[in-house]
């Protein structure tokens, strides 16, 4: 994992900092270089995940009483 930068922090030519404006950029070394690139959200990237499994907050909730009470 590289470096996270807002891309105002960087000195970017204008027509890539205005793409980037606002956006979080990560620096990764590479073989090649430097690479620029958007940095992973990982909130936005593991959203949605357990979409289509069938579990619900009443559910979880159920699992989660009856796991402290095992506990007991």
């Amino acid at each position: 994992m590289g470096i996270i930068y807002k891309s105002e922090q960087l000195n970017l030519p204008e027509e890539i900092a205005r793409r980037l404006k606002g956006k979080e950029i990560e620096l990764v070394e590479t073989k090649e270089g430097i690479l620029i690139k958007l940095a992973e959200d990982s909130i936005k990237t593991a959203r949605g995940c357990l979409k289509g499994l069938g579990l619900t907050l009443e559910a979880y909730m159920k699992q989660k009483i009856e796991e402290k009470n095992l506990e007991r």
